[in-house]
């Protein structure tokens, strides 16, 4: 029995995600399968890749070395793949498009009837995770395309970096609030800014654009979704920034208010980003062209307070 590309995908997943059930969510496979998977490659191997923590998991010394080699090796199979079904530029198979969590639930909804329906040759497989975990997935080959809103990194594999669209901040309050316009972020209290958790790339662009430093950017809640965020601000507990494709569902709440900002650079820029050694590239951009016309559509403002 030999090592599948199967398996090697399933530990490089695992590596990126640090947890075996958000591995198996953007493999798009069940956890007890990818567990099942992972145990299969570490009897073959005669050592654990990964030591199992109560948090997650983490690479052991032979599984860092391991998933180094799987790496290049995945790599090297994706371009020999592509390299035999893709002269044609034709893609035969799905498309792995990959999504930040802070982008996903507002953009999807308008840019996925869009893209089936502009583009009915191609199919879509969808999967949502962090910054960093996606590029991850881009390099290693598990993913064609991600929806990110940083710059990729230099290093590693090129990358084609198309811009889409600006998506600036704007200021959640709650209604009953006094709030002069435009706000001025540097004058708002740091303890009073709700932000995301770790590892999601628009708690270190709010906390850049609030000029938030060192112990100023700890605060006691730290959430996982905007969606968490914005319910904490209805209920008079602090403020908070959202991107502007946020407003249509997370302005809805008629116990918040949405202020403009005093700094016009506050905001972030949304760009579709995939490996440059791709005979798909014509296709990616027909995606990107689609996602920019769709996305930019003006937000919904929230509703007054009823009277």
């Amino acid at each position: 029995m030999t090592i599948s590309l199967k398996q090697m995908r399933y530990a490089l997943a695992v590596a990126a995600e640090g947890h075996f059930g958000r591995a198996a969510d953007a493999c798009a496979v069940s956890q007890p399968a990818l567990s099942q998977q992972i145990l299969s490659l570490e009897a073959l191997c005669g050592t654990p890749l990964f030591d199992r923590l109560k948090s997650g998991v983490r690479l052991t010394p032979f599984g860092r070395d391991f998933v180094a080699l799987a790496r290049e090796t995945v790599k090297a199979a994706d371009t020999l793949d592509d390299f035999a079904i893709g002269r044609s530029g034709r893609l035969d198979r799905p498309l792995r498009f990959g999504i930040i969590p802070t982008v996903a639930p507002y953009l999807l909804p308008r840019i996925y009837p869009a893209l089936t329906g502009d583009l009915p040759e191609i199919s879509f497989t969808i999967s949502e995770s962090r910054t960093e975990a996606m590029l991850g997935a881009l390099q290693d080959g598990r993913l064609d395309l991600v929806l990110i809103a940083t710059a990729p990194p230099s290093g590693g594999p090129r990358l084609v970096s198309y811009p889409l669209f600006d998506d600036p901040f704007v200021l959640a309050t709650p209604r009953d609030e006094s709030t002069i316009e435009p706000v001025s972020l540097s004058a708002l209290p740091p303890e009073r800014i709700l932000l995301l958790d770790e590892g999601h790339c628009f708690r270190d662009q709010a906390i850049s654009a609030c000029h938030l430093e060192g112990e100023r950017t700890t605060n006691a809640f730290a959430a996982t979704s905007l969606a968490t965020i914005v319910e904490f601000v209805a209920n008079g507990q602090g403020v908070t920034l959202l991107p502007q494709i946020a407003l249509r569902k997370e302005a809805s709440d008629p116990r918040i208010a949405i202020h403009a900002l005093d700094d016009p650079t506050a905001g972030r820029q949304l760009r579709l980003v995939w490996r440059e050694a791709t005979p798909y590239a014509e296709i990616f951009e027909q995606v990107a062209e689609v996602i920019r016309r769709t996305g930019m559509q003006p937000p919904v403002q929230p509703p007054a307070l009823p009277i």
